[in-house]
Protein backbone atom coordinates (compact mmCIF):
# COMPACT_ATOMS: atom_id res chain seq x y z
CA UNK A 1 0.00 0.00 0.00
CA UNK A 2 2.39 2.40 0.98
CA UNK A 3 4.60 1.49 -1.61
CA UNK A 4 1.71 2.13 -4.78
CA UNK A 5 1.36 5.58 -2.70
CA UNK A 6 5.01 6.70 -3.37
CA UNK A 7 4.90 5.51 -6.95
CA UNK A 8 2.00 7.56 -7.09
CA UNK A 9 3.45 10.62 -5.51
CA UNK A 10 7.02 10.26 -7.10
CA UNK A 11 5.78 11.89 -10.58
CA UNK A 12 6.52 15.27 -11.84
CA UNK A 13 3.48 17.22 -11.78
CA UNK A 14 3.20 15.89 -7.68
CA UNK A 15 6.37 16.38 -7.26
CA UNK A 16 6.09 20.26 -8.92
CA UNK A 17 3.17 20.45 -6.43
CA UNK A 18 4.35 19.45 -3.86
CA UNK A 19 7.58 21.88 -4.77
CA UNK A 20 5.20 24.94 -5.09
CA UNK A 21 2.93 24.38 -1.68
CA UNK A 22 5.78 23.31 0.40
CA UNK A 23 7.96 26.99 -0.54
CA UNK A 24 4.71 29.32 -0.48
CA UNK A 25 3.83 28.08 2.84
CA UNK A 26 7.24 28.65 3.81
CA UNK A 27 6.79 32.04 2.39
CA UNK A 28 3.20 32.47 4.21
CA UNK A 29 4.82 31.46 7.60
CA UNK A 30 7.58 33.97 6.86
CA UNK A 31 5.01 36.88 6.58
CA UNK A 32 3.13 35.99 9.84
CA UNK A 33 6.46 35.72 11.54
CA UNK A 34 7.26 39.38 10.40
CA UNK A 35 3.84 40.90 10.42
CA UNK A 36 4.26 40.09 14.28
CA UNK A 37 7.59 40.59 14.92
CA UNK A 38 8.38 44.10 12.73
CA UNK A 39 6.94 46.95 13.45
CA UNK A 40 4.19 48.43 10.72
CA UNK A 41 6.68 50.93 9.22
CA UNK A 42 9.31 48.00 8.82
CA UNK A 43 7.09 46.13 7.22
CA UNK A 44 6.48 48.67 4.46
CA UNK A 45 10.41 48.51 3.99
CA UNK A 46 10.56 44.65 3.77
CA UNK A 47 7.56 44.80 1.55
CA UNK A 48 9.17 47.94 -1.04
CA UNK A 49 12.61 45.79 -1.13
CA UNK A 50 10.76 43.13 -2.45
CA UNK A 51 8.59 44.64 -4.78
CA UNK A 52 11.86 46.84 -5.85
CA UNK A 53 14.08 43.88 -5.98
CA UNK A 54 11.19 41.50 -8.11
CA UNK A 55 11.18 44.05 -10.34
CA UNK A 56 14.87 43.97 -11.26
CA UNK A 57 15.75 40.10 -10.92
CA UNK A 58 12.74 40.12 -13.28
CA UNK A 59 14.97 41.75 -15.53
CA UNK A 60 17.49 38.76 -16.10
CA UNK A 61 15.00 35.99 -15.46
CA UNK A 62 12.42 37.39 -18.46
CA UNK A 63 15.35 37.59 -20.17
CA UNK A 64 16.63 34.02 -19.41
CA UNK A 65 14.35 31.42 -18.03
CA UNK A 66 11.80 30.77 -20.68
CA UNK A 67 14.35 31.25 -23.27
CA UNK A 68 16.93 28.77 -21.53
CA UNK A 69 13.85 26.24 -21.22
CA UNK A 70 12.66 26.88 -24.87
CA UNK A 71 16.05 26.45 -26.27
CA UNK A 72 17.29 24.04 -23.99
CA UNK A 73 14.60 21.54 -23.47
CA UNK A 74 14.77 18.39 -25.68
CA UNK A 75 17.88 19.50 -27.87
CA UNK A 76 20.91 17.20 -28.59
CA UNK A 77 23.45 17.40 -25.74
CA UNK A 78 25.80 19.98 -28.09
CA UNK A 79 23.41 22.18 -28.43
CA UNK A 80 22.30 22.24 -24.39
CA UNK A 81 25.79 23.16 -23.26
CA UNK A 82 25.80 26.10 -26.01
CA UNK A 83 22.22 27.46 -24.65
CA UNK A 84 23.14 26.62 -21.02
CA UNK A 85 26.79 28.23 -21.52
CA UNK A 86 25.11 31.12 -23.21
CA UNK A 87 22.04 31.63 -20.65
CA UNK A 88 25.56 32.30 -17.80
CA UNK A 89 27.39 34.56 -20.13
CA UNK A 90 24.28 36.59 -20.19
CA UNK A 91 23.62 35.89 -16.60
CA UNK A 92 26.92 37.23 -15.35
CA UNK A 93 26.56 40.05 -17.72
CA UNK A 94 23.27 41.15 -16.66
CA UNK A 95 23.89 40.85 -12.89
CA UNK A 96 27.62 43.16 -13.47
CA UNK A 97 25.37 45.72 -15.17
CA UNK A 98 22.40 46.41 -12.32
CA UNK A 99 25.28 45.85 -9.45
CA UNK A 100 27.15 48.99 -11.67
CA UNK A 101 23.96 50.74 -11.78
CA UNK A 102 23.24 50.01 -8.22
CA UNK A 103 26.42 50.81 -6.90
CA UNK A 104 26.33 54.84 -8.61
CA UNK A 105 23.01 55.34 -6.45
CA UNK A 106 24.72 53.88 -3.20
CA UNK A 107 27.65 56.66 -4.02
CA UNK A 108 25.33 59.39 -3.93
CA UNK A 109 24.65 58.83 -0.53
CA UNK A 110 22.13 58.03 1.62
CA UNK A 111 20.70 61.60 2.17
CA UNK A 112 19.20 61.40 -1.68
CA UNK A 113 17.00 58.94 -0.70
CA UNK A 114 14.19 57.96 1.53
CA UNK A 115 14.49 55.55 3.87
CA UNK A 116 12.77 52.45 1.82
CA UNK A 117 14.64 53.20 -1.42
CA UNK A 118 17.73 53.54 0.76
CA UNK A 119 17.39 50.20 1.92
CA UNK A 120 16.72 48.52 -1.35
CA UNK A 121 19.70 50.55 -2.66
CA UNK A 122 21.97 49.49 0.40
CA UNK A 123 21.16 45.85 0.06
CA UNK A 124 19.84 45.40 -3.86
CA UNK A 125 23.32 44.47 -5.35
CA UNK A 126 24.75 41.63 -3.05
CA UNK A 127 21.42 40.32 -2.60
CA UNK A 128 21.36 39.74 -6.56
CA UNK A 129 24.83 38.84 -7.48
CA UNK A 130 24.21 35.87 -4.31
CA UNK A 131 21.18 34.60 -6.03
CA UNK A 132 22.80 34.37 -8.98
CA UNK A 133 23.77 30.53 -9.28
CA UNK A 134 20.45 29.42 -7.26
CA UNK A 135 18.01 30.76 -10.20
CA UNK A 136 19.95 29.20 -12.71
CA UNK A 137 20.75 26.25 -10.91
CA UNK A 138 16.45 26.68 -10.55
CA UNK A 139 15.66 27.31 -14.96
CA UNK A 140 18.11 24.05 -15.88
CA UNK A 141 16.44 21.85 -13.22
CA UNK A 142 13.02 22.76 -14.72
CA UNK A 143 14.37 22.41 -17.97
CA UNK A 144 15.44 19.16 -17.13
CA UNK A 145 12.18 17.85 -15.44
CA UNK A 146 13.72 17.35 -12.66
CA UNK A 147 11.02 18.60 -9.95
CA UNK A 148 12.59 15.87 -7.22
CA UNK A 149 16.32 17.58 -7.02
CA UNK A 150 14.34 21.41 -7.53
CA UNK A 151 12.23 20.44 -4.59
CA UNK A 152 15.48 20.42 -2.27
CA UNK A 153 16.90 23.29 -3.63
CA UNK A 154 14.05 25.83 -2.91
CA UNK A 155 13.36 23.83 0.15
CA UNK A 156 16.96 24.82 1.43
CA UNK A 157 16.43 28.19 0.05
CA UNK A 158 13.25 28.83 1.73
CA UNK A 159 13.45 26.84 4.81
CA UNK A 160 16.74 28.04 5.86
CA UNK A 161 15.24 31.50 5.70
CA UNK A 162 12.26 31.01 7.66
CA UNK A 163 14.32 29.15 10.30
CA UNK A 164 16.37 31.87 10.22
CA UNK A 165 13.24 34.18 11.11
CA UNK A 166 11.83 31.90 13.09
CA UNK A 167 14.62 31.71 15.33
CA UNK A 168 15.62 35.72 15.27
CA UNK A 169 11.86 36.65 16.32
CA UNK A 170 11.71 34.05 18.89
CA UNK A 171 15.10 35.54 20.48
CA UNK A 172 13.97 38.75 19.73
CA UNK A 173 17.01 40.11 17.95
CA UNK A 174 14.75 40.43 14.59
CA UNK A 175 15.10 43.74 12.77
CA UNK A 176 15.47 45.22 9.17
CA UNK A 177 19.15 44.87 9.18
CA UNK A 178 19.28 41.65 10.37
CA UNK A 179 16.33 40.46 8.16
CA UNK A 180 18.63 41.57 5.40
CA UNK A 181 21.48 39.85 6.06
CA UNK A 182 20.06 36.48 6.79
CA UNK A 183 18.31 36.71 3.49
CA UNK A 184 21.58 37.39 1.73
CA UNK A 185 22.97 34.23 4.12
CA UNK A 186 20.17 31.97 2.80
CA UNK A 187 20.40 32.69 -0.87
CA UNK A 188 24.47 32.16 -0.84
CA UNK A 189 23.98 28.48 1.05
CA UNK A 190 21.05 27.50 -1.61
CA UNK A 191 23.59 28.87 -4.02
CA UNK A 192 26.59 26.94 -2.92
CA UNK A 193 24.42 23.85 -2.13
CA UNK A 194 23.29 24.25 -6.04
CA UNK A 195 27.75 24.24 -7.15
CA UNK A 196 28.17 21.52 -4.89
CA UNK A 197 25.39 19.42 -6.70
CA UNK A 198 27.00 20.42 -9.78
CA UNK A 199 23.41 21.71 -10.25
CA UNK A 200 23.99 25.00 -12.45
CA UNK A 201 25.58 23.67 -15.36
CA UNK A 202 28.27 26.45 -14.74
CA UNK A 203 30.45 24.56 -16.25
CA UNK A 204 29.13 24.69 -19.86
CA UNK A 205 30.19 28.90 -19.68
CA UNK A 206 32.94 27.55 -21.75
CA UNK A 207 30.62 25.94 -24.72
CA UNK A 208 29.32 29.17 -25.14
CA UNK A 209 28.67 30.77 -28.89
CA UNK A 210 27.77 34.07 -30.53
CA UNK A 211 24.64 32.35 -32.19
CA UNK A 212 23.16 31.01 -28.92
CA UNK A 213 23.94 33.70 -27.30
CA UNK A 214 22.25 36.23 -30.51
CA UNK A 215 19.33 33.82 -30.17
CA UNK A 216 18.31 33.94 -26.92
CA UNK A 217 19.17 37.97 -27.31
CA UNK A 218 16.28 37.95 -30.22
CA UNK A 219 13.79 36.04 -27.92
CA UNK A 220 14.54 37.35 -25.03
CA UNK A 221 14.32 41.27 -25.79
CA UNK A 222 10.27 40.63 -25.86
CA UNK A 223 10.18 37.73 -23.22
CA UNK A 224 11.67 40.24 -20.36
CA UNK A 225 9.52 43.13 -21.53
CA UNK A 226 6.32 40.43 -20.78
CA UNK A 227 7.79 39.19 -17.57
CA UNK A 228 8.50 42.52 -16.43
CA UNK A 229 5.44 44.27 -17.79
CA UNK A 230 3.56 41.24 -15.86
CA UNK A 231 5.30 41.47 -12.66
CA UNK A 232 4.72 45.54 -12.64
CA UNK A 233 1.09 44.75 -12.51
CA UNK A 234 1.60 43.93 -9.20
CA UNK A 235 4.18 46.48 -8.96
CA UNK A 236 2.04 49.46 -9.79
CA UNK A 237 -0.23 48.36 -7.58
CA UNK A 238 2.30 49.05 -4.27
CA UNK A 239 3.53 52.49 -5.76
CA UNK A 240 -0.09 53.37 -6.43
CA UNK A 241 -1.68 52.48 -2.89
CA UNK A 242 1.19 53.46 -0.95
CA UNK A 243 1.08 57.12 -3.19
CA UNK A 244 -2.38 57.75 -2.56
CA UNK A 245 -3.68 55.80 0.73
CA UNK A 246 -0.20 55.44 2.62
CA UNK A 247 1.63 52.64 4.21
CA UNK A 248 -0.86 51.60 6.27
CA UNK A 249 -3.10 50.70 3.60
CA UNK A 250 -0.38 49.17 1.99
CA UNK A 251 0.07 46.60 4.54
CA UNK A 252 -4.00 45.56 4.15
CA UNK A 253 -3.48 45.36 0.49
CA UNK A 254 -0.61 43.13 0.64
CA UNK A 255 -2.07 40.84 3.10
CA UNK A 256 -4.28 38.93 0.95
CA UNK A 257 -2.27 39.13 -2.33
CA UNK A 258 0.36 36.61 0.03
CA UNK A 259 -3.26 34.52 0.55
CA UNK A 260 -3.11 34.07 -3.29
CA UNK A 261 -0.38 31.51 -2.60
CA UNK A 262 -3.33 29.39 -2.39
CA UNK A 263 -4.00 29.73 -6.19
CA UNK A 264 -0.28 30.41 -6.99
CA UNK A 265 0.13 27.12 -5.55
CA UNK A 266 -0.91 24.86 -8.19
CA UNK A 267 -0.95 27.11 -10.77
CA UNK A 268 2.88 27.62 -10.50
CA UNK A 269 3.33 23.84 -10.48
CA UNK A 270 1.31 24.02 -13.44
CA UNK A 271 3.05 26.26 -15.52
CA UNK A 272 6.26 24.71 -14.22
CA UNK A 273 5.39 20.99 -15.81
CA UNK A 274 3.81 22.25 -19.08
CA UNK A 275 6.24 24.35 -20.20
CA UNK A 276 9.37 21.78 -21.31
CA UNK A 277 6.15 19.53 -22.67
CA UNK A 278 4.59 22.54 -24.76
CA UNK A 279 8.55 23.55 -25.64
CA UNK A 280 9.58 19.64 -26.76
CA UNK A 281 5.87 19.40 -28.50
CA UNK A 282 6.11 22.73 -30.52
CA UNK A 283 9.65 22.12 -31.21
CA UNK A 284 8.69 18.37 -32.74
CA UNK A 285 6.14 20.11 -35.13
CA UNK A 286 3.29 18.71 -32.88
CA UNK A 287 0.97 21.41 -32.58
CA UNK A 288 -1.92 19.20 -31.59
CA UNK A 289 -0.16 18.01 -28.51
CA UNK A 290 0.85 21.64 -27.78
CA UNK A 291 -3.46 22.72 -27.69
CA UNK A 292 -3.92 19.48 -25.59
CA UNK A 293 -1.54 20.45 -22.71
CA UNK A 294 -2.96 24.17 -23.04
CA UNK A 295 -6.53 23.43 -22.93
CA UNK A 296 -6.14 20.87 -20.37
CA UNK A 297 -4.24 22.42 -17.86
CA UNK A 298 -6.35 25.67 -18.22
CA UNK A 299 -9.32 24.17 -18.13
CA UNK A 300 -9.35 21.88 -15.20
CA UNK A 301 -7.39 24.59 -13.00
CA UNK A 302 -10.43 26.86 -13.80
CA UNK A 303 -13.00 24.17 -12.41
CA UNK A 304 -10.69 23.43 -9.84
CA UNK A 305 -10.39 26.64 -8.45
CA UNK A 306 -14.25 27.48 -8.72
CA UNK A 307 -14.54 25.82 -5.11
CA UNK A 308 -11.51 27.71 -3.61
CA UNK A 309 -13.14 30.74 -4.71
CA UNK A 310 -16.19 30.24 -3.15
CA UNK A 311 -14.45 29.03 0.29
CA UNK A 312 -13.03 32.39 0.75
CA UNK A 313 -16.39 33.65 1.93
CA UNK A 314 -16.86 31.48 4.56
CA UNK A 315 -13.41 31.05 6.03
CA UNK A 316 -11.42 34.57 4.37
CA UNK A 317 -11.77 36.45 7.32
CA UNK A 318 -10.31 33.63 9.56
CA UNK A 319 -7.05 33.44 6.96
CA UNK A 320 -6.24 36.77 7.06
CA UNK A 321 -6.73 36.89 10.86
CA UNK A 322 -4.44 34.10 10.64
CA UNK A 323 -1.91 35.23 8.47
CA UNK A 324 -1.54 38.50 9.94
CA UNK A 325 -2.69 38.60 12.98
CA UNK A 326 -6.49 39.96 15.06
CA UNK A 327 -5.11 43.92 14.11
CA UNK A 328 -6.00 42.80 10.60
CA UNK A 329 -9.16 40.88 11.09
CA UNK A 330 -11.65 43.49 10.94
CA UNK A 331 -10.23 45.45 7.93
CA UNK A 332 -10.80 45.75 4.06
CA UNK A 333 -8.36 42.86 3.62
CA UNK A 334 -10.81 40.15 3.97
CA UNK A 335 -13.57 41.26 1.40
CA UNK A 336 -10.19 42.11 -0.98
CA UNK A 337 -9.36 38.77 -0.14
CA UNK A 338 -12.94 37.20 -1.59
CA UNK A 339 -12.71 39.40 -4.88
CA UNK A 340 -9.27 38.99 -6.04
CA UNK A 341 -9.79 34.94 -5.35
CA UNK A 342 -13.44 35.19 -7.54
CA UNK A 343 -10.60 36.79 -10.21
CA UNK A 344 -7.84 34.51 -9.74
CA UNK A 345 -9.94 31.89 -11.13
CA UNK A 346 -9.18 33.08 -14.68
CA UNK A 347 -5.87 33.35 -14.09
CA UNK A 348 -4.72 29.68 -15.60
CA UNK A 349 -7.13 30.87 -18.80
CA UNK A 350 -4.68 34.44 -19.42
CA UNK A 351 -1.45 32.45 -18.07
CA UNK A 352 -1.43 29.52 -20.21
CA UNK A 353 -2.32 31.52 -23.07
CA UNK A 354 0.32 33.80 -22.59
CA UNK A 355 2.78 30.95 -22.29
CA UNK A 356 1.79 29.21 -25.49
CA UNK A 357 2.38 32.41 -26.97
CA UNK A 358 6.28 32.37 -26.23
CA UNK A 359 6.65 28.79 -26.85
CA UNK A 360 5.15 29.39 -30.54
CA UNK A 361 8.15 31.99 -30.96
CA UNK A 362 5.48 35.19 -30.75
CA UNK A 363 6.93 36.72 -27.80
CA UNK A 364 6.23 39.73 -28.93
CA UNK A 365 2.90 39.62 -28.83
CA UNK A 366 2.73 38.64 -25.64
CA UNK A 367 4.80 42.07 -25.22
CA UNK A 368 2.05 43.86 -26.44
CA UNK A 369 -0.60 42.06 -24.56
CA UNK A 370 1.02 42.43 -21.19
CA UNK A 371 2.07 46.41 -21.70
CA UNK A 372 -2.06 46.96 -22.84
CA UNK A 373 -2.72 45.19 -19.41
CA UNK A 374 -0.21 47.33 -17.58
CA UNK A 375 -1.77 50.82 -19.17
CA UNK A 376 -5.24 49.67 -18.08
CA UNK A 377 -4.36 48.79 -14.73
CA UNK A 378 -2.70 51.81 -13.82
CA UNK A 379 -5.66 54.37 -15.52
CA UNK A 380 -7.96 51.71 -13.54
CA UNK A 381 -6.49 51.91 -10.26
CA UNK A 382 -5.99 55.93 -10.49
CA UNK A 383 -9.38 56.40 -11.40
CA UNK A 384 -10.96 54.13 -8.87
CA UNK A 385 -9.25 54.73 -6.07
CA UNK A 386 -9.90 58.32 -6.35
CA UNK A 387 -13.08 58.00 -7.16
CA UNK A 388 -14.28 55.54 -4.17
CA UNK A 389 -11.30 56.72 -2.09
CA UNK A 390 -10.29 53.70 -0.70
CA UNK A 391 -8.89 50.55 -1.00
CA UNK A 392 -11.46 48.56 -2.89
CA UNK A 393 -10.65 50.56 -5.74
CA UNK A 394 -7.90 48.58 -6.60
CA UNK A 395 -10.50 45.40 -6.74
CA UNK A 396 -12.00 47.12 -9.34
CA UNK A 397 -9.18 48.40 -11.25
CA UNK A 398 -7.81 44.57 -11.40
CA UNK A 399 -10.82 43.12 -13.49
CA UNK A 400 -9.77 45.28 -16.83
CA UNK A 401 -6.32 44.14 -17.26
CA UNK A 402 -7.65 40.38 -16.39
CA UNK A 403 -9.89 40.59 -19.26
CA UNK A 404 -7.44 42.28 -22.04
CA UNK A 405 -4.71 39.54 -21.02
CA UNK A 406 -7.32 36.40 -21.99
CA UNK A 407 -9.25 38.29 -25.17
CA UNK A 408 -6.31 39.61 -26.44
CA UNK A 409 -3.94 36.76 -26.04
CA UNK A 410 -6.57 34.92 -27.40
CA UNK A 411 -7.37 36.73 -30.26
CA UNK A 412 -3.31 36.84 -31.53
CA UNK A 413 -3.39 33.28 -30.28
CA UNK A 414 -5.48 32.02 -33.05
CA UNK A 415 -3.67 34.02 -35.88
CA UNK A 416 -1.16 31.08 -35.37
CA UNK A 417 -2.84 28.10 -34.25
CA UNK A 418 -5.95 26.59 -34.84
CA UNK A 419 -7.35 27.73 -31.06
CA UNK A 420 -11.02 28.30 -29.91
CA UNK A 421 -11.26 30.19 -26.73
CA UNK A 422 -13.94 28.18 -25.64
CA UNK A 423 -12.79 25.16 -25.58
CA UNK A 424 -10.74 25.85 -22.59
CA UNK A 425 -13.60 25.55 -20.65
CA UNK A 426 -14.82 22.46 -22.68
CA UNK A 427 -12.08 20.65 -22.52
CA UNK A 428 -11.41 21.74 -18.42
CA UNK A 429 -14.73 20.13 -17.72
CA UNK A 430 -14.21 17.16 -19.87
CA UNK A 431 -10.97 16.24 -18.31
CA UNK A 432 -12.38 17.01 -14.80
CA UNK A 433 -15.27 14.56 -15.17
CA UNK A 434 -12.93 11.70 -16.52
CA UNK A 435 -10.55 12.26 -13.22
CA UNK A 436 -14.00 12.54 -10.75
CA UNK A 437 -15.54 9.55 -12.28
CA UNK A 438 -11.85 7.22 -11.95
CA UNK A 439 -11.59 8.68 -8.64
CA UNK A 440 -15.20 7.17 -7.55
CA UNK A 441 -14.53 3.90 -9.35
CA UNK A 442 -11.54 3.57 -7.42
CA UNK A 443 -13.34 4.40 -3.83
CA UNK A 444 -16.04 1.95 -5.23
CA UNK A 445 -13.40 -1.02 -5.69
CA UNK A 446 -12.08 -0.33 -2.40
Amino acid sequence: MLRKLIEKLNNKHMLSLAGSGVISLLSMLIIAILYRGLSIEAVGVWVFFQTIHMLLDTFRTGFLQVSLVKFYAGSPAQRAQEVLGSVWYLGIFITALLCLFNLGFFLLGKDLWSGSLWYAIKWFGITFVSSLPFSVAFWKLQADQRFDQLFVLRSIQQGSFALFVGVAAYQQWLDLNLLFMGNIGCQILASGFAFAKKWTGIENLKYRTSHAIKEITDFGKYSVGTTISANLLRGTDTFIVEYLLGPAALAIYNLPGRLLELIEIPLRSAVATALPSMAQAYNKGNVAELLYILKKYAGVLFFAFIPLALGTFVLGDFAIGLLGGGKYANTEAGNLFKIFMVLAVFYPIDRFIALALDVIHQPRANFFKVMLMLAANILANFFFITLLGNIYGVAIATIFPLLIGMFFGSYWLKKYLPFQFGSIFTAGWHFSMIFLYRQILKRGKA
